[in-house]
């Protein structure tokens, strides 16, 4: 099972593209706290993508730095250089 819940801040505005097959499409990056050790904290930066409607929802009512949770599934990529 894949699934994670992150709760965070916006770290900017987002901003909605169209596919050409008209999906809508925002990319946006939610700052996490996390407690390192004594007191201390430090921050992840979770690139995120949020399609359709509820790219267009998250486009009108969320903006940088207000807080937001983020339900979904985490997918990682890699790739080579030609050399």
């Amino acid at each position: 099972m894949n699934k994670v819940l992150l709760v965070g801040r916006l770290t900017k505005d987002t901003e909605i593209k169209t596919t050409p097959s008209g999906t809508d499409v925002t990319r946006f990056t939610v700052a996490v706290d996390r407690v390192k050790g004594q007191g201390e904290k430090d921050t992840d930066f979770i690139q995120c993508v949020a399609f359709n409607k509820t790219a267009q929802t998250i486009n009108k009512y969320i903006h940088k730095g207000d807080q937001i949770i983020v339900e979904g599934n985490i997918k990682t990529g890699s790739y080579e250089d030609k050399d």
